[in-house]
């Protein structure tokens, strides 16, 4: 394996982005290269002229939550008063559903991040004369809903030609069509710092477009007027943001909501007019998120235990584990095992799952192979949901796993790229610095990870309030340092190990010291 040196670093990581169409904003596509955005920003503008009642439908997790800030914030901006409704996960179920559309009596329905599945509802929106516009990023399904236009860039016959975009995006886009259609006044940029949100927590590649995006809205995070990033920015302390600060701490709290209570105390954070309200929704969602994290602990443990490591596929479920959690579950077990994994909790004879993966296979096309056995379903490549009658999990796990015996390991799970051999005590503040030019990381854009081969372990042992993080003291060709690995609760025996690892700027009272952070162990 070569070994990488500063020069090899930085050339590899400038190589990533050399074709990308999209670097500068002035580059990034026009909304109207969006199937339908035309005849949905003319029915809005119909509206508007009409004094209709406007309705946002949006979801509970941090990309709905985030879509459906944009187009209140955007229409508070221009002076058009909307009503928004975010559904309750435990009480109306996932986006636009028949218990939604019971709540709306009149006037145009505009769904953010949802609606392309919502046959049944868009069919009782129409029966009520409701106008329904779909703006969505979801998988489509071969049969789409009855609505007045649907902007959505993964229809076959759209045009738009960057299609890996979160909802939060697809409804930007939307807003600056209106912009453009009734010329407004309003600066699309002012949005970067809540879309990058977004993009990072959807797990939308970082690429391209994305990449662009994202960039630019770290940066705005930081001089960010609203109240709910300054009070962020205050707690966190952070001189600049990347990508891992708002996939680790600031999208689980705001994903909180959704999952353990309402979506709407995220909403209501990050549309916080004052710094009080701000400070009080915010120790909310922090309460709430502590909550999650000694569920999702608990749920973890009881799923692990009931993992057939035969399959090659995890499908596990367990009578009222907190739905809220699951698909959090689901993405550590799939992680931890490399493989699939599916979990279900289940209530009243009906069990909802989360499915994650991280895969050449797709996820979706996956779930269609088993919709006789399903009441309903939806989602991405490496993420979905699903439901079904409890008395179908045995005979689903036997299907799904069916499906994937011919298909090669390497396929069920994409192994770590490493960038060649890293020698440790090369690793300085240039070194570090040379991986922060290139921000953000992400999928398909991973943070750059290294080998480091035939390390002596000199001390090993466990950390942690539940000690459940592993700390490695090292011996590298003479170069002594410590690696951490999260979530790993086994002492390492060997005498000498390799290890992946990535490097993280470590601030600590003022110091900057280079952190190794193991990815993986190759005992």
């Amino acid at each position: 394996m070569q070994k990488v040196t500063k020069q090899r670093l930085f050339e590899l990581l400038l190589a990533r982005h050399k074709d990308n169409p999209y670097a500068k904003l002035s580059d990034i596509p026009n909304p109207f290269l969006l199937k339908d955005i035309k005849k949905a920003v003319e029915r809005i503008k119909i509206a508007i002229l009409n004094n209709e009642p406007i309705t946002i439908v949006g979801d509970y997790d941090v990309d709905g939550v985030v879509s459906t800030t944009i187009m209140v914030d955007f229409f508070n901006k221009v002076g058009y008063k909307i009503k928004h409704i975010i559904p309750n996960r435990f009480e109306h179920g996932y986006g636009l559903s028949t218990k939604i559309v019971d709540m709306i009596d009149k006037g145009l329905v505009i769904t953010v991040d949802n609606g392309i599945s919502a046959i049944q509802a868009a069919k009782e929106l129409k029966d009520k004369n409701i106008d329904l516009i779909i703006t969505d990023h979801h998988t489509v399904g071969e049969v789409l809903p009855d609505a007045y236009a649907i902007v959505n860039p993964k229809q076959y016959d759209c045009t738009f030609p960057f299609k890996e975009i979160c909802g939060a995006q697809v409804a930007w886009y939307l807003c600056a069509a209106i912009k453009n259609e009734l010329n407004l006044q309003v600066n699309m940029k002012e949005f970067l710092d809540l879309l990058c949100i977004a993009i990072i927590a959807d797990i939308m590649p970082m690429t391209s477009l994305n990449y662009t995006l994202v960039r630019y809205g770290l940066k705005k995070i930081k001089e960010s007027n609203r109240p709910a990033l300054k009070k962020l920015d205050e707690v966190l302390n952070k001189k600049f943001y990347v990508s891992d600060d708002i996939g680790f701490m600031i999208a689980p709290k705001i994903n909180s909501a959704g999952r353990m209570d309402d979506a709407s105390i995220a909403l209501s954070f990050l549309l916080s007019k004052s710094d009080y309200e701000a400070n009080e929704a915010l120790s909310l969602l922090d309460e709430l998120n502590n909550y999650r994290k000694s569920l999702q602990q608990e749920i973890t443990n009881k799923a692990s235990k009931a993992i057939n490591h035969e399959d090659n596929v995890i499908v596990v479920w367990g009578q009222d584990w907190h739905e809220g959690v699951i698909g959090i579950v689901a993405s550590k077990l799939s992680n931890t095992y490399k493989k699939p994994a599916f979990v279900f909790c289940v209530k009243d004879g009906i069990a909802k799952g989360s499915a994650r993966a991280n895969a050449k296979i797709n996820l979706h096309t996956l779930i269609t192979k088993c919709s006789t056995l399903l009441k309903g379903f939806g989602g991405h490549k490496n993420a979905a949901g699903l439901t079904l009658e409890e008395k179908n999990l045995k005979a689903f796990q036997k299907q799904i796993n069916s499906l994937v015996i011919d298909i090669e390991q390497e396929d069920l799970h994409i192994q770590y790229e490493c960038l060649g051999e890293l020698d440790a005590s090369s690793v300085d503040l240039e070194f570090l610095s040379i991986i922060e030019r290139f921000e953000p990381y992400g999928l398909e854009n991973k943070k750059p990870i290294f080998q480091i081969s035939k390390a002596k372990v000199l001390k090993s042992e466990l950390i942690g309030r539940d000690k459940n993080h592993l700390k490695l003291l090292l011996n590298s060709d003479g170069y002594i340092f410590e690696a951490l690995k999260f979530h790993h609760d086994t002492i390492i025996n060997s005498e000498f190990i390799d290890i992946v690892v990535s490097i993280n700027k470590n601030e600590f009272r003022g110091e900057i010291n280079a952190q190794f952070l193991i990815e993986d162990i190759l005992l």
